[in-house]
């Protein structure tokens, strides 16, 4: 290698862990000083994307959502409160919490590394807590809700990120209810938000969505492999330590797959065949990368196989949306 090559490959790899950084992804930058990109890092805005995306499968089901600019700003709102704002809160208060852990999984986070202290991280969370439900409480005025339906969604989802970080509770501590806590965190909650504000939900839409959540906590699963370790010396039962990595893969796959599957089978019961076939053709290519990357090794193919597999997954929830939507 030459003297050029290899300050190439060590400003695209300084490049990448900036990059790393600012998405809140494994890999991090260890040396930035700036308190803006540290505070970015801690809100991991890579995990904004499927709640951003839930508002927009919302807004699809709803079947009144149409493209205008009063309707697009307001859509852009709620992608602002489920995203940036509840989530970042959300991600904010489960680094708080999991500092010690962390110290043994992800030294490099902001937190155990020292980057930022902890008053700053407590003023963090309750400004995006308090700015989320500012802004639900501002679309169900929009909406003219007489009952606030999307400020009770952003308290109650809240609540839910607390008691899944907090003791004495710590939903996280268990693999089942703590990954299905925040599978339908993911799908469910911003899924109901974009609904009820450009239309309205019921039991019906909100059991099929808690259905659907059942495939993100196999999504939720795969995060617990890169903490196996520190999960088993802190003594949490993620599913990897209750099962071991192998089985607990195939728990994970299998839940992805399956519940995808059992909504495609919905679609065809309420007549929307093309869109059941569509979403039924989008899980194969998410079981192709599972024999690819995860199932041979989940621990070091977890980034890799959420990369390559999971926009198939967010393109069948708006499938699904849009049949919904279709079918009134």
């Amino acid at each position: 290698m030459t003297k050029d090559q290899g300050q190439r490959t060590i400003r695209q790899m300084t490049d990448s862990a900036k990059t790393r950084q600012l998405l809140g992804m494994k890999g991090a930058d260890v040396k930035e000083t700036s308190i803006w990109k540290i505070r970015l890092q801690l809100m991991k805005p890579i995990t904004w994307i499927p709640l951003i995306w839930g508002v927009v499968c919302g807004a699809a089901a709803s079947g009144q959502y149409e493209w205008k600019l009063e309707h697009v700003l307001i859509a852009a709102a709620c992608m602002l409160m489920s995203g940036p704002l509840l989530a970042g809160y959300t991600q904010t208060i489960n680094d708080f919490y999991d500092r010690e852990i962390d110290a043994i999984n992800e030294p490099y986070r902001p937190i155990p590394s020292g980057a930022i202290s902890i008053p700053q991280v407590v003023t963090q969370i309750v400004v995006l807590l308090l700015g989320g439900i500012a802004v639900a409480y501002l679309l169900d005025t929009w909406a003219g809700h007489q009952f606030p339906t999307i400020t009770v969604l952003a308290v109650g989802g809240s609540f839910l990120s607390y008691i899944y970080s907090a003791p004495p509770l710590k939903l996280k501590q268990n693999g089942w209810l703590g990954n299905y806590a925040l599978g339908s965190s993911y799908i469910a909650l911003p899924w109901w938000a974009g609904q009820a504000l450009f239309g309205t939900i019921d039991a019906k839409i909100m059991i099929l969505t808690l259905i659907y959540s059942m495939a993100g906590l196999g999504i939720a699963i795969v995060n617990d492999f890169k903490s196996v370790e520190g999960d088993r010396q802190l003594g949490l039962k993620s599913l990897p330590v209750m099962f071991g990595v192998t089985t607990a893969a195939w728990i994970c796959v299998v839940m992805i797959d399956t519940f995808q599957f059992g909504i495609a089978g919905y679609l065809v019961s309420i007549h929307q065949n093309l869109y059941a076939a569509i979403l039924a053709l989008l899980v194969i290519p998410q079981i192709t990368f599972q024999d690819m990357y995860f199932l041979r090794n989940p621990l070091e193919n977890d980034v890799k196989y959420q990369a390559s597999a999971q926009p198939f997954l967010v393109l069948g929830m708006l499938v699904t949306a849009l049949a919904i939507g279709h079918a009134g």
